[in-house]
């Protein structure tokens, strides 16, 4: 399903629900907003988009026959080139932190209002796009012999081993990288990663920080070097250099 006036440098959307109803009502919408939409109604038929069109945004549902969204999440989130919002009826804190914790870069509870999922979308277009790709900054940073590569969204340990990131933990790993030692609040941190003002704006980035300490696997004696300051924020405690 496409539209005839693709927006410049828009993403490719593919929406995974069973339901073909949404299929048909959200991919239409989507298009009609200028961007480029493929549709599947299960894991089997996402795999086989994924691998015949060059997808960036996987929306998706959470409740499938088969293989259920969450699984589908957690190998989507080894690929730093996708992003995922997930679709679910299920909208408690605790099913928007799951979904986070599995590798989700956004997470919208059903029903929602289509305009709302379009402003998500572009949200996640500007995160990646704008401060990530930067290029009068520097490509790579390091730290404690870890090595962070900006104009690939990749990050590599002393050892070399490559670790896989969302969007959303790289967003959040490059705010520390640009302002180490320095105490971020909360409100900094929704900034950076743009997200709405809504309550459970920071639980996701409670949940970013703690994906991205378990990651890291940094400091002696089982410290962090991502800190939590009580009442103030984060601080990423190490020196950075730029390459």
């Amino acid at each position: 399903m496409t539209h005839d006036l693709i927006l410049d440098n828009a993403p490719n959307i593919l929406v995974v629900d069973d339901d073909p109803g949404v299929r048909r009502d959200l991919g239409a919408y989507i298009a009609e907003n200028g961007f480029q939409v493929f549709c599947a109604s299960c894991a089997t038929e996402m795999d086989q988009v994924l691998e015949d069109h060059d997808i960036h945004i996987v929306l998706l549902d959470i409740m499938m026959p088969g293989e259920d969204g969450l699984s589908i999440c957690l190998r989507l989130a080894t690929n730093p080139r996708l992003q995922v919002i997930m679709l679910s009826a299920k909208g408690t804190d605790v099913d928007r932190i799951i979904g986070l914790e599995l590798g989700a870069d956004d997470y919208l509870p059903k029903p929602f209002n289509p305009r709302e999922l379009l402003a998500h979308i572009r949200a996640l277009m500007r995160r990646r796009s704008h401060p990530l790709d930067d290029p009068d900054k520097p490509r790579d940073h390091c730290f404690l012999g870890w090595r962070v590569r900006r104009a690939r969204h990749q990050l590599f340990t002393p050892d070399g081993v490559l670790v896989p990131l969302s969007v959303g933990e790289f967003q959040m790993l490059m705010t520390f990288m640009d302002r180490p030692r320095e105490v971020l609040t909360r409100a900094t941190l929704r900034e950076a990663l743009e997200l709405d003002d809504k309550e459970y704006s920071s639980r996701v980035v409670d949940t970013l920080v703690c994906r991205l300490r378990r990651k890291l696997e940094l400091g002696e004696n089982g410290q962090n070097v991502i800190l939590t300051l009580r009442s103030e924020g984060y601080m990423f405690n190490a020196p950075v250099v730029r390459q």
